[in-house]
């Protein structure tokens, strides 16, 4: 670093004083970055809002003080959750004088009764953010709290206390808390709760509590076909039970499904269980801490994985079956339909949203809890265990098979190129699609950086010559007849439509990656298109990819940075180099970028950024993405010129909500 930087005469910016730092205060912070405290402003930060507050009602279950939970929606986009717990303290908190603590929790970030471990042994909450949050976002928030046979509200409006709290008079048969909510339309535009979401969430919470009662309820307006107006959830059997409703009468391959619990040695928590092997399944896989979802697994799903698979492989030492110790997790689990929800002491997630539970000692307690139990599943019962055994050996079987399939493809193919592959693909070294990734982009000048940049590995290239047909308005003849998809088809090698086969796709990723610029994003559009309608399955497992590459670079002195769009440079200036004069660098295209530049931004999985591109397991979802991707790319021109119409003062910069 230069000498002349630390020079007392040094210029310095004069914008750049006091004044210029800024102090957020109360739960402005949550306004003004919503996506750091529920993951963003879409439809599932919508309905975070609701699990944040329905999760504080199940805390009360979890810790033996409320048997009865009510959740209503009603018009307007109103959310009211309420328990029969013990109410949300309303007497003064010692360290905010004037304020009730139910005023402190609802309005001060980082406050709560889940700290200590006094008020909850387990509980959803970990940063006291949950409840304030809801409030933040929301345009009204009402509380009303039952304790000592006395009523108390108090309202609140995008985070701001809008009066003291108000004694109601006195109420003999009420007990508990009432969170009413109305979510802040400048947050989160016009979206609105969806009555079968909420319904779901409901009965799963019922579930994962063995005798909670939870009432639903629905205005009569906002009823659809797959949402009761009322319902009433309790279920003895817990996870069990809700197992034995998802499995429907289906052939498994033991007669009775594994279940159970245990407490966890010392008071450290509490592991729940169901687990079924069918026949023909895709499989589903739901993992819950404290309540809470996370749909990510993390490491109480390692533990479970340990459990089972070794247990197999040791039941398979025990009937003198070899072969079992090849077992893997993928031949155990890929297929079941499986349940796990631990309770355990302050929990460690991957995030406020909590999609992955990191809690080490998780996958350690897990598996010793489990480990017994299956281990006597399988051994009280030898027809049954050998049943299950040979079940999952067929399977370790087939995967092997495959995996043998594919590495005879790839270096047969690898082997002949000139003759399997097209001529301007530029393959990966590795035999095993695990790990590999193929980058489909635009052109031989793009592509020359690409290959120069690439992990040659892990990582292949296939360039394509412009704009690529719009599969969405040609017919099936001239589909067949175009030479880049014919490429493109040929490069994966997992065919198209019914004839798709999974195992034969030769990268673990696609990757689309084009310029950052319109022309970029329509060509990342039709690709888009091309697999949603040629081949679905791929982008339903997650197998498709959008790169992220810049369209800036920006420096000032020794530093430099990359932006994506003209906000994010925006953004970046007024940050990063604010008061210092900017050289601002455009890239026309992938091609003016230097392989070094283009690897760090855009191809190293260490540094880069992707977008995974997915498809709503829902129908009804799927239906709407269909005639979604009909009316913008079909051959009717007047619904994309209506679109472009409804949607032009916000075209510029801002992402369309579609």
């Amino acid at each position: 670093m230069s000498d002349d930087l630390f020079a007392a005469d040094a210029p310095v910016s004069d914008s750049y004083d006091a004044s210029a730092i800024e102090v957020l205060e109360g739960l402005e912070p949550v306004r003004r970055r919503p996506g750091m405290y529920v993951g963003g402003t879409d439809e599932r930060a919508l309905h975070h809002l609701a699990a944040e507050v329905l999760d504080n009602a199940m805390d009360e279950a979890v810790a033996g003080h409320a048997t009865r939970i009510e959740i209503s929606l009603d018009t307007g986009n109103r959310v009211t959750i309420s328990d029969n717990g013990r109410g949300i303290p309303i007497d003064p908190h010692p360290k905010f004088p004037g304020k009730s603590a139910l005023e402190v929790i609802m309005s001060t970030l980082h406050s709560g009764g889940k700290f200590a471990g006094k008020a909850y042994a387990t509980s959803g909450g970990l940063h006291g953010v949950g409840v304030s949050v809801v409030n933040a976002l929301s345009a009204e928030t009402v509380v009303e709290v039952a304790r000592n046979r006395e009523l108390f509200r108090q309202r609140f409006a995008c985070g701001v206390t809008q009066g003291p709290l108000e004694s109601l008079g006195p109420t003999q048969n009420r007990r508990g808390t009432t969170v009413s909510f109305v979510p802040d339309p400048e947050i989160f535009g016009d979206l609105k709760f969806r009555p079968a979401r909420l319904h779901r969430m409901a009965l799963s919470k019922a579930y994962l509590f063995a005798g909670v009662e939870i009432r639903w309820r629905c205005a009569p307006e906002l009823i659809t076909d797959e949402t009761p107006a009322e319902a009433v959830f309790q279920f003895p059997g817990g996870l069990a039970d809700h197992l034995r409703e998802q499995l429907a009468g289906r052939e498994c391959a033991t007669t009775e499904f594994f279940s159970g619990a245990q407490d966890f040695p010392d008071g450290r928590g509490r592991a729940e269980w169901a687990v079924a092997w069918p026949l023909w399944s895709e499989g589903s896989y739901r993992w819950y801490c404290n309540t809470i979802p996370t749909p990510d697994g993390g490491t109480h799903e390692a533990g479970l994985r340990a459990a089972l698979t070794r247990g197999l492989r040791g039941f398979g030492e025990l009937v003198g079956q070899k072969k079992a110790k090849d077992l893997s997790a993928e031949d155990v689990m890929n297929g079941d339909e499986l349940m796990l929800s631990v309770f355990i002491r302050d929990p460690q997630f991957q995030s406020q949203t909590k999609d992955r539970l990191t809690s080490p000692e998780a996958a350690r307690l897990v598996e010793a809890a489990v480990r017994d139990h299956f281990d006597h599943f399988l051994a009280s019962d030898m027809e049954r265990g050998r049943a299950l055994l040979g079940f999952v050996l067929d399977r370790m079987e087939d995967r092997l098979k495959r995996r043998a399939e594919r590495e005879v493809k790839r270096k047969t193919a690898t082997s002949a190129r000139k003759l399997r592959l097209p001529g301007k693909l530029t393959d990966c070294s590795a035999d095993d699609p695990a790990g590999t990734e193929i980058f489909i982009v635009e052109g031989d000048s793009a592509g020359g950086s690409a290959k120069q940049a690439r992990d040659r590995k892990t990582q292949a290239v296939l360039p394509i010559r412009g704009k690529i047909l719009n599969v969405a308005s040609a017919n099936s003849a001239k589909i067949s007849a175009n030479q880049e998809i014919a490429d493109l088809t040929q490069a994966l090698g997992c065919g198209i439509r019914d004839r798709f086969l999974p195992d034969g796709l030769r990268y673990e990723r696609v990757v689309i990656m084009t310029d950052a610029d319109v022309d970029g994003a329509h060509i990342a559009t039709l690709l888009m298109t091309f697999f949603f309608q040629e081949m679905p399955e791929l982008v339903r497992r997650g197998h498709l990819y959008l790169a992220r590459p810049p369209l800036y670079r920006l420096a000032a002195g020794n530093k430099s940075a990359y932006a994506r769009d003209d906000a994010h440079r925006a953004e970046l200036e007024e940050t990063l180099f604010k008061g210092r004069k900017v050289e601002i660098s455009r890239f026309k295209g992938l091609g003016e970028m230097n392989p070094q530049q283009l690897r760090e931004t855009t191809m190293d999985p260490a540094t880069r950024s992707l977008i995974r591109i997915v498809l709503p397991r829902e129908y009804e979802q799927r239906a709407g993405v269909r005639d979604l991707v009909e009316r913008l790319m079909g051959r009717n021109p007047e619904h994309r010129f209506q679109f472009i119409q409804e949607n032009a003062a916000r075209l510029d910069g801002e992402a369309i909500d579609a």
